[in-house]
């Protein structure tokens, strides 16, 4: 009996010793291809980009084959639906910068000074209530946006100056500044609550007023970060959709009258994939060379704020 037993409790911890390789085994596997896994889901943008970056180049040479590069760039006449089209890009980079110019002058200032009472002037009560109700404007529709730049905006602007065009660019791109306020406001605030206490207690120390210690230590020891906030917003505004093609029409004059109606490159975009251009054909194509242009201008600009973050950052 006694040997019978033993063999039994033998069998048992051999069986127990088999179920724990297996389990090791089976963690040893995943352990391998938990990484692998990861590695696919990071790649899956990195792949999206280089797949869109294809596209916009595989398509704007197919449109550089019919239209010289020269003339695309330089050309200051857009008809892509006369009977002698033309295809020069001036008049909607001209419409984009502008617009984005017009945004920035709105964004900008009521942005930083919005930041400059969050982050020095308002306490923690005010903050917390103020600072989500501003960032409630970042989750309005663009379309919404939109709509009130043409039936509000436009309407008060022409009671001033009865000349502006019922679609201008002027009023898109005041929206588009309000539009962009919370974010230059939220990051730059960001940057500024940043700066150590200890630096303010120094200004404040030697004399200086809790103004002159804002714009004379906590704004240049989180410029990298302000500087950054104002050039994303240039990129907002320049990617912007939905309110210049609604108020801002699409004329595409080239000019620099902001009371004329202009088209920029994103809504030049959205007319062509409108169902105006048959597939195949230059104007078809010409749509990638527009957006190819957009791409590049908009990495432009993301890099420049990488820059500008790590050449102004300050380290405490």
């Amino acid at each position: 009996m006694a040997a019978s037993s033993e063999n039994k409790n033998t069998a048992s911890v051999r069986k127990m010793i088999e179920a724990n390789k297996q389990k090791k085994s089976v963690s040893q596997i995943t352990e391998k291809l938990v990484p692998v896994f990861l590695v696919l889901i990071a790649s899956i943008s990195i792949l999206t980009t280089a797949g869109i970056i294809y596209t916009l180049l595989a398509e704007s040479i197919a449109f550089f084959q019919r239209v010289p590069i020269i003339e695309f760039f330089t050309g200051t006449v857009l008809k892509p639906l006369s009977q002698n089209p033309e295809f020069g890009v001036l008049p909607l980079l001209t419409g984009t910068i502008i617009s984005s110019v017009i945004a920035m002058l709105v964004a900008g200032p009521v942005g930083l000074m919005s930041a400059v009472y969050l982050s020095e002037f308002a306490s923690d009560k005010v903050r917390r209530t103020v600072k989500p109700l501003l960032e409630i404007l970042a989750g309005i529709p663009t379309i919404v946006y939109g709509f009130f730049a043409f039936t509000f905006v436009t309407p008060l602007i022409r009671m001033v100056f009865p000349s502006v065009e019922a679609t201008n660019i002027l009023s898109p791109g005041i929206v588009m500044g309000v539009m962009i306020i919370p974010m230059i406001a939220s990051l730059s605030e960001d940057a500024m609550s940043s700066v150590p206490n200890s630096m303010r207690e120094g200004a404040l120390a030697l004399g200086a007023t809790r103004l002159e210690t804002t714009f004379r230590v906590v704004i240049p020891a989180a410029l990298s970060g302000i500087i950054s906030s104002f050039v994303l917003g240039i990129s907002r505004a320049i990617g912007e959709t939905m309110i210049v093609t609604i108020a801002s029409g699409s004329s595409k004059n080239f000019t620099f009258d902001i009371t004329q109606s202009m088209q920029t490159m994103t809504a030049y975009i959205v007319e062509v994939s409108g169902g105006e251009a048959p597939a195949g054909s230059t104007i078809y194509y010409s749509l990638y060379a527009v957006a190819l242009t957009l791409f590049v201008f908009t990495l432009i600009m993301n890099l420049l704020a990488r820059y500008i973050s790590r050449k102004f950052r300050e380290e405490y």
